[in-house]
C-alpha cells in the first residue's frame, strides 16, 4: 500500500466505536468513525475512505439505506463494505451481501478475524484500484490514437466544381480499421478511396494508417508523372500491394479496397474493386443500374497479383456510392442485419449525396439503437450536382 488505509466506522454503540477503534489503531489503521447513516454518507462522499465497517440496526438511517445509496452512487460504489451484526442474525447478513457488502463481521469481534476480513477486503481494494490505473491509462493512449488516427481521414471533402460528395463514417471502437479519402491530384482529377482492413482494433488501425498514406502518396505521385489514370491506379495498388505483402508478409495484413479516379469535365471514372463490396450506381429513379464489382483480390494479399482497371462514364443524373460490409453486416440487438434493402429503399428518395448519406446516418443509428456496433461504418457519395 503506498498509504495508511483509513477505514470508517460506523455504529451507534460507543463500546463497540471504541473497541474497533482501538484494533484498528493497533493494526495501524487511520480510523473515521459515524454514530448514523446520514453521518456516515457524508463522511463516505467527502473523506473517501478505502473501507467502511457498517452496523445495520442504526437510527436515523439504518445500514441497508446506506449500503443501496452507497452502491447507487457511481463515484463511492467501489469502496468496499464490511457489514456488522450480531451473530445469530444471518438474515441480515445474507441482505446485506446482497446490496452489495464484501464481507460481514459478528458480534462479539473476534480479534483474528477482524484482522483477516479487513486485510483481506484492503487487498481487493488495491488490485481493483491498480485495475483501475491501468484501464484509465488505456483509456487515455486509446483517445490519443482515435486523435491521431483521425488526422488520417479528410478534415473536409475537395471542392469539385460541379459535383456534390458527402461522406459518413463511424468507428465500431475507439479506432478503426476502415478509412476513407478523397483528394485533389496535380491533374485536377478527383481521386477518392473506401477501405476496410482486416482484424479490428489497434493492429487494424496501425495497418490502416499504412494503406492510406501509400494509397495516397503513390497516386499523387503517379499523377505527377503524368500517367492516364488507367496507370495510376495500377502503379498505386500494385506498389500499395506489394510493399505490405512483402514487407510486413508475417502479419497476414491485408485490405479490401474500392479506388477511384474522376474525371470531372467529362464523368469519365476509372476503378479498381479490390475485394470490396460493389460500389454502386443508381439512376435518377432511385434504383441500381450498375454494380462495380471486384476487379481483383484484397490488397496486401498475395505479392504480385493482379488487378484490372475498369473504366465507366457517370451521366449527369447517376449517383455513385461506395461503402465498406459494414453496412450491411450491422446488426441490431435482436440479431438481424441491416442488409442492403433498407439501403435500396432510402435511395428510393434520396439520390442527392448529402441527402442520402444523412438519411443512412439517422436510419443505421436507429436499428442499431441499443445495440453494440459491431463494425466500422464507412460510405462515400458523389453525383453531379443538380442545375
Amino acid at each position: 500500500m503506498n498509504h495508511t488505509p483509513r477505514i470508517l466506522i460506523v455504529d451507534d454503540e460507543p463500546f463497540n466505536v471504541d473497541y474497533l477503534e482501538q484494533e484498528l489503531e493497533d493494526l495501524s489503521y487511520r480510523t473515521l468513525t459515524a454514530v448514523n447513516g446520514k453521518d456516515a454518507l457524508e463522511k463516505i462522499t467527502t473523506e473517501k475512505p478505502d473501507l467502511i465497517l457498517l452496523d445495520i440496526m442504526m437510527p436515523i438511517m439504518d445500514g441497508f439505506t446506506v449500503l443501496e445509496k452507497v452502491k447507487a452512487d457511481s463515484e463511492i460504489r467501489d469502496i468496499p463494505v464490511i457489514v456488522i451484526s450480531a451473530n445469530d442474525d444471518l438474515q441480515n447478513v445474507v441482505k446485506g451481501i446482497e446490496l452489495g457488502a464484501e464481507d460481514y463481521l459478528p458480534k462479539p469481534f473476534e480479534p483474528t478475524l477482524l484482522k483477516a476480513r479487513i486485510q483481506s477486503c484492503l487487498e481487493k481494494k488495491h488490485l481493483r484500484d491498480l485495475q483501475d490505473m491501468y484501464l484509465k491509462s488505456l483509456e487515455n493512449e486509446l483517445n490519443i490514437a482515435r486523435d491521431i488516427q483521425k488526422e488520417f481521414l479528410p478534415a473536409e471533402l475537395p471542392k469539385v466544381e460541379g459535383w456534390e460528395i458527402a461522406s459518413y463514417f463511424k468507428a465500431a471502437k475507439e479506432v478503426a480499421g476502415d478509412f476513407y479519402d478523397a483528394f485533389i491530384l496535380p491533374d485536377g482529377n478527383l481521386a477518392f478511396v473506401v477501405a476496410d482492413v482486416c482484424g479490428k482494433g489497434i493492429g487494424a488501425a496501425l495497418y490502416m494508417t499504412l494503406f492510406r498514406s501509400l494509397i495516397r502518396a503513390t497516386t499523387n505521385e503517379s499523377a505527377s508523372d503524368l500517367m492516364t489514370p488507367v496507370q495510376q491506379l495500377q502503379h498505386s495498388i500494385s506498389l500499395t500491394n506489394n510493399y505490405v505483402a512483402e514487407t510486413h508478409e508475417t502479419a497476414n495484413m491485408f485490405a479490401t479496397v474500392f479506388i477511384g479516379i474522376l474525371e470531372p469535365n467529362s464523368g469519365k471514372l476509372t476503378y479498381i474493386n479490390g475485394g470490396n463490396e460493389p460500389a454502386l450506381i443508381v439512376g435518377k429513379d432511385g434504383n441500381v443500374h450498375t454494380e462495380l464489382t471486384r476487379t481483383g483480390s484484397a490488397i496486401g494479399a498475395i505479392s504480385g497479383a493482379k488487378f484490372s482497371v475498369k473504366e465507366i462514364n457517370l451521366s449527369d443524373d447517376d449517383l455513385l456510392i461506395a461503402f465498406t460490409d459494414g453496412i450491411p453486416d450491422t446488426l441490431n440487438s435482436n440479431g438481424e442485419f441491416f442488409g442492403k434493402e433498407k439501403m435500396f429503399e432510402i435511395l428510393k428518395s434520396k439520390t442527392q449525396p448529402t441527402d442520402f448519406v444523412n438519411k443512412m446516418e439517422t436510419t443505421l443509428q436507429a436499428f442499431i439503437g441499443s445495440a453494440d456496433q459491431f463494425d466500422d461504418i464507412t460510405l462515400l457519395a458523389i453525383k453531379k450536382e443538380t442545375k
